[in-house]
């Protein structure tokens, strides 16, 4: 079809209109056809510019759309914390790579027509689809840089646009559209677009890869074992894991099968133990930092994980603890500062139960040890997260206060940032340290202490983050998924 606009006209590819849907693979079947038949066009067209054939008016394709309509309020049970909207009324999310979201949008779609008893429609939205993310997924197609092409980019195609492209839904600061459409998801296609761009750049790693129990850490150390791990569980038939993807894609299916090594890593090395389901397991080093932290869980958001725990190392900041001693972080002191301005610090961030629980289960099944005795290696409390890593030799006084004031057990740089965020995306979170170092009584992380720290102790750290997942996902999804992490006016989608 072809429209005119105020600028001339435009060329869209030809689509099939609005249609209600009552089945949700059907409805996703749809939103399928929409969006790769507007990424073909856009494609095709794109590359037929750069061989000079240059388009007389303006290319675009559009994003397309879920659209609820409803009347009525749901009746549904109150202990779900999504799968409906809190009120009747009109609600739309446009929609990016539905065959990479298949089972999200499946469930998802599913629970609204349950509960709502009503159908929902898809069609094609007002977004146009940024030519750079068209073209993202295509192997050896990229968009040249501007000025490097025949033609003008702007002039012929849409491009990212970074003023629409933002985190209003989940911070819930959104104005409602002019129409009274409310969001149905937490994050708009563009959005989800920029984050997967952004992990495949990071972690040098294709977005399809990721699971949906994700671990973090501060140190490459992990990766061996998390390898070793890998490959024993892909000679266990019935472990449930069918892949290890590490740097580059790079692929094994079998526990002697060779694995190529990158040239050079990424900034942030990522590992999948993979599941059919999507179920496994995704290591990722987000390095030192809280604005590595922020970064990394700012993109992996939009893949709607069912957890992510920090399994990095800490300072351990009581007499009473052992260097390899295990510290369950029960609440955070955040001042690491990079997400005051989307979650301001007053804003508590609650320990979940149901990770508590896997995590400390974890532990106990790794260590053997039990009730009481478990306090032995293992201590639950406050972990505070500073933005300065050299904050010991600064005037102690301050901070020393403030950390004793707050009961904290453990010091690092990135767990406070995981867990707000964790809690600003509805993303179920917990953390899971192991001491190294205890600055306060002298015993810094010096190089040969270090080696043998990490020696003795990472494997079974490692160990326990990968039991604890294994425990979650054993978990219903609306156990996991708790109410706390819910505001007043909810999106319905997770």
């Amino acid at each position: 079809m072809t429209e005119t606009e105020r600028t001339g006209p435009i060329r869209t590819p030809e689509l099939p209109g609005p249609e209600d849907f009552i089945e949700a693979r059907a409805a996703v079947d749809r939103l399928c056809l929409l969006y790769d038949t507007a990424v073909r066009f856009l494609c095709e067209t794109f590359v037929n510019a750069l061989d000079g054939e240059i388009p007389t008016s303006r290319v675009r394709a559009f994003y397309p759309e879920i659209r609820l309509t409803t009347g009525t309020y749901a009746k549904i049970d109150s202990r779900l914390s999504f799968g409906h909207v809190s009120s009747p009324g009109i609600y739309a999310t446009t929609i990016t790579r539905p065959r990479l979201f298949r089972a999200y949008l499946e469930q998802q779609i599913g629970l609204l027509i349950e509960n709502h008893g009503v159908p929902v429609r898809i069609s094609v939205s007002e977004t146009p689809i940024p030519v750079h993310f068209a073209v993202a997924a295509e192997a050896g197609l990229t968009v040249p840089q501007d000025g490097a092409a025949e033609f003008t980019l702007r002039d012929l195609f849409d491009v990212p646009d970074l003023a629409t492209t933002n985190d209003d839904i989940v911070n819930g600061t959104w104005d409602r559209a002019q129409n009274g459409t409310a969001p149905l998801a937490p994050f708009t296609a563009q959005r989800v677009d920029y984050s997967l761009a952004r992990l495949e750049h990071y972690t040098a790693t294709d977005p399809a890869h990721f699971q949906n129990y994700v671990l973090f850490t501060n140190y490459q150390f992990y990766f061996t074992e998390f390898e070793a791990f890998a490959r024993r569980a892909l000679a266990a038939p019935d472990s449930g894991y069918t892949e290890f993807v590490s740097t580059g894609n790079a692929r094994i299916t079998g526990p002697d099968d060779p694995l190529a090594t990158p040239d050079r890593l990424p900034q942030m090395p990522t590992h999948h133990l993979k599941r059919a389901d999507a179920s496994g397991i995704t290591l990722v080093n987000i390095g030192v930092g809280p604005s590595n932290a922020k970064t990394a869980t700012d993109h992996i958001a939009v893949l709607r994980p069912h957890a992510w725990v920090m399994v990095g190392h800490c300072a351990g900041l009581r007499n009473s603890q052992s260097l390899g001693d295990f510290v369950l972080g029960h609440a955070y002191l955040r001042e690491d500062r990079v997400l005051d301005a989307d979650l301001p610090a007053w804003v508590p961030i609650p320990a979940l139960a149901e990770i508590q629980i896997a995590l400390q289960e974890a532990v106990a099944e790794e260590t053997k040890l039990e009730g009481f005795e478990l306090k032995r290696v293992m201590r639950t409390g406050t972990v505070a997260s500073v933005d300065n890593r050299n904050w010991e030799l600064r005037d102690h006084s301050g901070p020393v206060q403030r950390l004793s004031q707050s009961r904290a057990i453990a010091l690092d740089m990135e767990s406070a940032t995981i867990a707000a965020n964790g809690f600003r995306f509805r993303v179920p979170y917990g953390t899971l340290l192991c001491v190294s170092d205890k600055p306060l009584q002298g015993e810094l992380k010096l190089p040969g202490m270090a080696s043998d720290f990490y020696r003795s102790q990472v494997a079974r750290h490692l160990m326990v983050g990968i039991r604890a997942m294994e425990l979650l996902r054993r978990m219903p999804l609306e156990r996991i998924h708790s109410r706390k992490l819910r505001s007043f006016e909810e999106t319905a989608f997770l």
